[in-house]
C-alpha cells in the first residue's frame, strides 16, 4: 500500500477499484444518466478510476441517479431495469467483491441466481431431479420484488454479517439513489426498493431471500426442497395437501417481509408421469426458460420402448421470443452479402440458443431451426439468380452446403441438421 493509500480512513484500495472496473468492462452495459459509456469513460481513465478511489476511501462517495428503462417481458409488460453510470457500476462492484465471500458462505445449497460458480442450468438441473422425488410442485411469482425489497429489513439482515461502518453506509446509499423515470422525471424511494440492474443488487437481493424464505424454509419445513433462482422460486412437495398448507404459509411469511405472491402467477402443479396416478390437475410449469410437464422418453435398456416421463425442454414462450427475434432480423432480405457473412453475423445468435437451450431436452430446439432453415432457403432465392422460382433447389444448395461446410452455422456444428 503506497503512503497515499495509507492516509485514507477505509480499507479500499487502488488495486480494488482497478479489478472493479475490469468487471465492469468485461461486463460492458449502456450509459447512465450521466451518457458517459464505457469507451468515453476509458478517455480519462486514471482520472475516473483516481476520483471512485478517493471518494470511496475517504467516505465521501455519493452515488448518482439511477436511470430507468423499460424491457419488454413475456406477458406483453414491461420490467424497470435500472442502470447506474458507469463510475458507480465501479464502486458498487469494489463493495460486492469485499462482502460477497462472507455473504456466500451463509447462503443457502438451494439458491442458485447471481452467485460465483452456480448457474441457471445447475437450477434446472436440481428441480429436473426433485421432480423425479416428488410428485407436487409449488410453482411461485414474487410480485414486482426488486421494487419491494425494505430497506430496514435488508439493513437488518446485512447488519447481523458487518461491522464495517463505511459498507452500511455505502450499501444505504445506494438503496436510497433516486431514479430517473423515462418520463425524465426523478423518483426518490420511500423505504424500499432496490434497482433491478445495479451491480450490488443481486447480492442484496440474495440476502434479503435468504432471510425471508431460504433459512425460514429450512427450519419450517425441512422436508420440502425447492430451488431458488434470484425471486423465482419452485417448491417439491409430497402431496396436495402440503403443497397447499406450504404455499398459504409461504404467502404469509413473504406478508411479514412486505412482500406478496403474484397470484396470478402462483400455481400448484402435479408432476405426472408412469409411476404416478392419474390426476385432473395442472401438469405444467415454467422454470428459467424451460416448460415441465410430461414428456415420452425412450427406455435406455436394450430393445426398450416408450414411457412416460416427466421432463423439461425449451418453454413455448422461450420459443416464440427466438422466431420473433428471427423475424426482427430479416435476414432472408439480405440480398448483397455472402453466406459467410451471414453465418459471422448470426452464430452469436445461435450460439446462445444452442448453448442455453440444447442443454435439456434438446431435440425441441429443431423445430426452431426449422424455422431458421425456411428462412435460409427463402434467403437463397432472393440471393441466387439460378434458384429463382424453386424452392427444391434452394434445399438442395444448402444440404450441398451443409454437407461440405458443416461448421458454418454454429447449430450445424452441434449437429443440428435437420435441412
Amino acid at each position: 500500500m503506497t503512503e497515499e493509500e495509507m492516509t485514507k480512513s477505509l480499507p479500499i484500495t487502488k488495486a480494488m477499484v482497478w479489478k472493479a472496473y475490469q468487471k465492469v468492462k468485461s461486463n460492458r452495459g449502456s450509459a447512465g444518466v450521466d451518457q458517459v459509456s464505457l469507451s468515453a469513460f476509458d478517455e480519462a481513465l486514471e482520472k475516473n478510476l483516481y476520483k471512485i478511489w478517493n471518494r470511496l476511501s475517504s467516505g465521501s462517495y455519493f452515488p448518482p441517479s439511477v436511470k430507468e428503462v423499460e424491457i419488454p417481458k413475456k406477458d406483453g409488460s414491461t420490467r424497470k431495469l435500472g442502470i447506474p453510470t458507469v463510475g458507480d457500476r465501479i464502486a458498487q462492484q469494489v463493495v460486492k467483491a469485499y462482502l460477497e465471500p462472507r455473504l456466500e458462505a451463509i447462503f443457502h445449497r438451494d439458491s442458485y441466481g447471481y452467485r460465483p460458480l452456480r448457474s441457471a442450468h445447475d437450477a434446472v438441473k436440481a428441480v429436473r431431479q426433485n421432480v423425479h422425488r416428488h410428485a407436487w410442485v409449488v410453482d411461485m411469482d414474487i410480485k414486482g420484488f426488486f421494487d419491494s425489497v425494505d430497506h430496514d429489513l435488508l439493513m437488518k439482515g446485512l447488519e447481523r454479517h458487518v461491522d464495517e461502518g463505511w459498507i452500511l453506509l455505502y450499501v444505504r446509499r445506494w438503496l436510497e439513489a433516486p431514479v430517473l423515470d423515462t418520463n425524465g422525471h426523478l423518483r426518490v424511494k420511500e423505504g424500499s426498493g432496490t434497482p433491478q440492474g445495479g451491480v450490488i443488487s443481486p447480492l442484496l437481493a440474495n440476502l434479503f431471500l435468504h432471510y425471508a424464505l431460504d433459512e425460514w424454509l429450512s427450519r419450517q419445513y425441512p422436508a420440502v426442497s425447492f430451488v431458488r433462482y434470484a425471486d423465482d422460486v419452485i417448491l417439491h412437495c409430497e402431496s396436495e395437501e402440503q403443497a397447499k398448507s406450504v404455499l398459504q404459509s409461504v404467502r404469509l411469511r413473504l406478508e411479514a417481509c412486505k412482500l406478496r405472491l403474484h397470484e396470478g402467477k402462483t400455481q400448484i402443479v402435479y408432476c405426472q408421469d408412469y409411476r404416478r396416478e392419474k390426476k385432473h390437475y395442472k401438469k405444467k410449469f415454467d422454470f428459467l426458460g424451460f416448460s415441465f410437464q410430461p414428456r415420452p422418453v425412450r427406455s435406455k435398456r436394450e430393445g426398450g420402448g416408450m414411457f412416460l416421463g416427466y421432463g423439461c425442454a425449451i418453454s413455448t414462450s422461450s420459443k416464440k421470443k427466438i422466431l420473433s427475434d428471427l423475424r426482427s432480423t430479416n435476414f432472408h432480405r439480405w440480398s448483397a452479402g455472402t453466406i459467410e457473412d451471414l453465418s459471422r453475423i448470426l452464430n452469436p445468435k445461435l450460439r446462445g440458443w444452442v448453448n442455453y437451450f440444447g442443454k435439456f431436452g434438446r431435440n425441441e430446439l429443431l423445430r426452431v431451426f426449422r424455422v431458421f432453415h425456411q428462412r435460409l432457403v427463402k434467403w437463397a432465392l432472393n440471393r441466387y439468380k439460378s434458384l429463382k422460382g424453386s424452392i427444391k433447389r434452394a434445399y438442395t444448395y444448402l444440404k450441398q452446403l451443409q454437407k461440405g461446410n458443416p461448421r458454418l452455422f454454429y447449430h450445424w456444428e452441434k449437429g443440428y441438421l435437420n435441412l
